[in-house]
């Protein structure tokens, strides 16, 4: 059962809830297989979709030594990047986070290295990031949290061009049965209002509301959705949007370990047409065995 955050770890999880009510679970574009295996200190996952009409997947190995706050995850994907993530918590300090994200495309000779530092503390959590070989760029975030009430913010800096490339901020109050954010996005020229209320232990519902002032089309995009429980091993969830587009997502644990989910999304305004232009309907599934 998803519940509001008291503090969420980064400014971008305020409305959490809501975003994985309408976000999650929907697997209506692709076709996905997800495989996870545990031996030890070291896990595996090989995952792979066919989203864009070509099969992409990629291979992650992780080891993790919880007594030393140690992460070491590497993965390799079809499109022959190689990523890797060393992470070390609570070893600097207490509540500190630290973090080197780096890839390398051979193929392309294309290359990055992001260095991130977190530090969370009751009713506080902080981000930075210097992404090394992009500006360098310097980004910071912060989430101050204080009686359900929360307030976040993000700039990013170029180092090399000495100007803020980027600003967002967002505020919102959470309670335990409900929550609501708002979030002004792109330099303040985007706002979202979202909603999350969980009715009852197996109802949850939500509504997220989009207004981008530089938008030719105007208007504001608006979407509502429910999760339903039928069982501890399965749900149901709906949503539809203001252009008409209904979406259904059914997951079901089939037995320990394996999950099956299936989508469905319509096109309610295009129901009695013979050929309409465009995919005007999608179907897609997805598939999870882990071990």
């Amino acid at each position: 059962m998803s519940l509001p955050q008291p503090v969420p770890p980064s400014w971008k999880d305020l409305g959490k809830s809501s975003n994985d009510l309408l976000g999650k679970d929907y697997p209506f574009n692709t076709t996905s297989l997800e495989i996870k295996t545990k031996a030890n200190d070291v896990s595996f996952k090989v995952a792979g979709n066919n989203a864009g009409g070509a099969i992409v997947g990629d291979l992650e190995a992780k080891y993790g030594n919880k007594k030393h706050g140690f992460t070491l995850t590497n993965t390799w994907t079809t499109a022959n990047v190689l990523k890797s993530q060393i992470e070390l918590e609570n070893q600097l300090a207490k509540g500190l986070k630290v973090d080197i994200l780096s890839s390398l495309a051979p193929e392309k000779g294309t290359k990055s290295a992001v260095i991130n530092a977190a530090f969370k503390q009751s009713g506080l959590h902080t981000r930075a990031a210097l992404d090394v070989f992009k500006g360098p760029t310097f980004t910071a975030d912060a989430v101050v949290g204080r009686d359900g009430f929360l307030l976040g913010a993000e700039t990013a800096y170029n180092v090399t061009e000495g100007n803020i490339t980027r600003y967002a901020a967002a505020i919102g109050y959470n309670a335990p049965e409900y929550a609501v954010t708002i979030h002004g996005l792109n330099n303040l020229r985007t706002f979202s209002a979202s909603y999350y209320h969980r009715v009852s232990p197996d109802v949850e519902a939500g509504a997220k509301a989009v207004y981008d002032s530089k938008a030719t089309t105007g208007g504001v995009a608006l979407e509502v959705g429910t999760k339903v429980y039928l069982d501890p091993a399965a749900f149901v969830k709906a949503k539809i949007n203001n252009v008409g587009v209904l979406a259904l997502g059914y997951t079901q644990a089939l037995r320990p370990g394996v999950k099956l989910g299936l989508g469905l999304a319509v096109d309610t305004q295009k129901l009695n047409q013979v050929s309409p232009s465009g995919p005007a309907h999608k179907v897609g599934a997805s598939f999870t065995f882990e071990s």
